[in-house]
């Protein structure tokens, strides 16, 4: 079972949570109540963002085209990536909750504050 820690912007451990690989990120938050903002819940919105680190970093990794929109809309991700299909998963990079899936890894997830 992997093992997610949701940590505040300043390095704070919100919480510590054993998940169930096949879930999806925004799923595991809403039901420990961790404050993570979301709006709309299918991936449109991009106010569930977060950033996340584990071991495989840094690697590539596919994006759908949903979730890479939405981040280019938003600003988070480069419009040079309109055209990709993968991009790089880095510790810095920002990611859409609601797109991400569990697996077998253990992740650190930085939670930022709601957007204004």
């Amino acid at each position: 079972m992997p093992r997610i820690v949701f940590l505040s912007v300043s390095g704070q451990v919100l919480a510590t949570i054993a998940a169930e690989p096949g879930a999806t990120l925004i799923d595991l938050a809403r039901a420990h109540d961790i404050p993570l903002h979301w709006r709309c819940g299918q991936g449109t919105c991009g106010t569930c963002r977060v950033k996340i680190r584990h071991v495989h970093q840094p690697r590539v990794a596919d994006i759908s085209r949903k979730e890479r929109n939405v981040l280019i809309r938003h600003g988070l991700l480069s419009d040079a990536a309109v055209v990709e299909t993968a991009i790089d998963d880095v510790p810095d990079q920002w990611r859409l909750a609601c797109h991400l899936v569990l697996d077998e890894r253990d992740w650190e997830v930085m939670v930022p504050p709601p957007a204004d």
